[in-house]
């Protein structure tokens, strides 16, 4: 079942079972788990989304990001030297507009990333709209204030957190969670038409063969597709 925005202006309390606790924290260990992997070979990640955030369930992923531009031998290297399997390698681009990014599937429900080209302004505070956090807060049990799919934005507290939906006030909800006002506009104009017209897809999602690197497959990509050529130059 997709989840749909809300468009309604409603504020509520949550507050977390033990269960909920119980999990958040495996999830976060998970995390922790391939940041270190990362840490080791200098290599600054985050995880963003609901495990950020702390309001998670039972089918929620993991998803670490590394923002900078970073070399990709080094990131499966940094991986394979610690023990963690690499079981999926893929190119994303969710519009032509959007940076092409690398994204390892660790398994079904853990990936890494990290952006092939440099990436707009927008891209990149969209993992921050959505809510991150770095190794250090994880171990710190910081919590981070995002947006979650359905527009409402997650303010964490000591028993679990407050929602509140981000209709019609954008402007300061951008400023409380440190971003432009543009990238708050922006992820609202997409989710809300997602949900009039449907998930439609990402414009670029190739599997890589087992003897491609990152940089050759996107190579090869920009060979053959226009589109592709434009956006990274």
């Amino acid at each position: 079942m997709n989840v749909k925005p809300k468009k309604q202006a409603e504020s509520k309390e949550v507050t977390y079972s033990s269960a909920h606790w119980v999990l958040l924290e495996g999830l976060r260990e998970k995390a922790m788990r391939i940041m270190r992997s990362l840490n080791i070979f200098r290599l600054h990640s985050l995880v963003h989304g609901s495990v950020a955030r702390g309001d998670i369930n039972a089918k929620s992923d993991v998803d670490v990001f590394i923002p900078e531009l970073p070399s990709s031998f080094l990131v499966e290297t940094a991986l394979e030297r610690t023990g963690v399997p690499i079981n999926g390698r893929l190119l994303v681009q969710a519009t032509p507009n959007y940076a092409i990014k690398a994204h390892i599937e660790v398994d079904s429900k853990l990936s890494v990333s990290f952006p092939l080209m440099r990436m707009r302004r927008v891209e990149r505070e969209f993992y921050k709209f959505g809510g991150e956090a770095s190794l250090q807060q994880l171990k710190a049990g910081v919590r981070s204030a995002g947006i979650d799919k359905r527009l409402m934005l997650i303010e964490p507290t000591e028993k679990g957190h407050v929602e509140s939906s981000i209709i019609g006030r954008e402007e300061s909800v951008a400023k409380r969670i440190g971003v432009a006002a543009e990238t708050v506009l922006d992820r609202v104009h997409a989710l809300l038409k997602r949900d009039e017209v449907g998930r439609t897809g990402v414009f670029v999602k190739k599997e890589l063969t087992p003897d491609e690197t990152f940089e050759l497959a996107l190579k090869h990509l920009v060979d053959e597709n226009p589109a592709v050529r434009r956006r990274i130059r």
